[in-house]
């Protein structure tokens, strides 16, 4: 986008930490006007500056959605990158998940982004282009055990993302998914605490696992990459002249992604039994 004169505009969601944080920082300091949003709008009052305006935006609020893409247009006249970044992990087996869990689950990493990509897209077709960039994950295409609920939204919105890429396409507008790995944020403390629900009710049929599960949690965890990489993959994918469908962010996604996809539903599920020890009940 380095054709335009003006400092290109990006709209971001989910600034209050992590990657979008990060993101609205970079792109700050690229000369783009960022507008960095998130729920709280206290969380954010520090990234505010010349390049940087801040606005409160709920991904699970219709009004909220609606009032933050019309403040942007009506300071800047125009959205020149949409960045679907807000959302969280719900943990936790699927049999015990609550309507209530899923539901907020699907609205804040489905249908808010594909929210706010609907109300950006009538103005990126009259101006003749613009790119929406959606942060899925490695669970937005490998499935993993206890994280079902989440990984469930996040293959939803990689779905909606090839559809909306082929459909915007004609239009100028670029449709990217980002796919980080274990990355050094709040996310894995959010979902482990969000599974903490199992892991002390001796009564469920998955006590057992929780340990387990926590052990990988920590794992990727301790592993992870920066924010400030995904970041840079983001910009990358927000500045070249032709982007890719799909950016792997992370070293962990990229070998992941070049691996599980590949091998046989029986293979996969032989990987997650032995690292979750999910072993076969005996039944008294």
């Amino acid at each position: 986008m380095s054709e335009h004169t003006h400092p290109p505009i990006a709209l971001i969601s989910g600034c209050s930490s992590g990657m979008g944080r990060a993101t609205a920082n970079l792109l700050a300091e690229k000369g783009w006007w960022v507008f960095a949003t998130a729920r709280r709008l206290e969380s954010i009052s520090d990234l505010a500056s010349d390049q940087v305006t801040t606005l409160r935006l709920d991904v699970t609020d219709e009004a909220s959605m609606v009032a933050a893409v019309d403040q942007v247009l009506e300071k800047a006249g125009r959205i020149d990158a949409l960045i679907n970044n807000a959302g969280y992990g719900q943990a936790g087996p699927l049999e015990e998940a609550t309507a209530d869990e899923i539901r907020c689950q699907f609205e804040t990493c489905v249908f808010g982004p594909l929210r706010l990509a609907q109300l950006v897209l009538p103005a990126m077709r009259a101006q003749g282009g613009g790119r929406i960039v959606n942060i899925s994950t490695v669970g937005g295409r490998v499935a993993i055990p206890f994280i079902g609920v989440y990984n469930g939204s996040k293959f939803a919105l990689e779905a909606i993302s090839d559809a909306l890429r082929m459909e915007t396409r004609p239009f100028g507008v670029n449709v990217i998914v980002i796919e980080p790995g274990g990355v050094r944020t709040n996310f894995n403390t959010t979902a482990t605490r969000l599974a903490q629900r199992f892991a002390t009710d001796n009564k469920s049929p998955y006590h057992r696992y929780f340990e387990p599960f926590n052990r990988f949690i920590a794992q990727s965890t301790k592993n992870s990459a920066p924010p400030e990489r995904v970041a840079q993959v983001i910009h990358r994918a927000l500045t070249i002249r032709r982007p890719r469908a799909r950016y792997p962010a992370t070293p962990d996604a990229r070998i992941m992604l070049a691996i599980l996809p590949r091998l046989s539903d029986r293979m996969k599920d032989a990987v997650w039994r032995w690292i979750l020890r999910l072993r076969k009940e005996t039944v008294a």
